[in-house]
């Protein structure tokens, strides 16, 4: 049986990482996206090619964005989620949108840059914000194991 503590961490590790993953396949998408609108053609094999290649290289510039978001997203739904139980799956799939978002916008407003291109648009910060959120109802899921391991001690 894994403890809490651990169970959390691990909730929020792979929340982080598949939200990442996501993020960046949507940020690469996006920017294939403005080729294409450039009238240049794109293969299949270029999209995908492309989407690994953000994935596999944006880690030292996106993957601490997202840490960041949900380190400071996740803490603040899990104390809203004290007063409001009933409403745990939405508050943390809302704190992974909006923490993605809004990390995008602080960072937009606070150094007068977007630092990754795609989050210029609507478009694109909903993009992140599914990402996000997919992230947020992964550890609502993983971290909601650890109620029934201590409902099945209790018994």
């Amino acid at each position: 049986m894994i403890n809490s503590l651990s169970r959390n961490i691990l909730s929020l590790i792979i929340a982080i990482f598949i939200s990442y993953v996501l993020g960046a396949i949507f940020v690469s998408q996006a920017n294939v996206a403005a080729v294409v609108a450039m009238n240049f053609d794109v293969t299949a094999l270029q999209r995908f090619d492309a989407a690994v290649h953000d994935v596999t290289n944006m880690t030292d510039i996106y993957l601490p964005v997202i840490a960041v978001s949900y380190l400071i997203s996740m803490p603040v739904a899990t104390l809203l989620i004290r007063h409001l139980p009933q409403l745990r799956m939405l508050l943390y799939v809302l704190a992974g949108a909006s923490g993605l978002v809004a990390i995008h916008l602080i960072i937009k407003m606070t150094f007068g840059l977007s630092g990754i291109a795609p989050t210029r648009t609507l478009a694109g910060l909903m993009g992140q914000a599914i990402a996000g959120g997919v992230g947020g109802y992964l550890f609502h899921i993983i971290s909601l194991s650890r109620q029934y391991d201590k409902d099945l001690a209790a018994k």
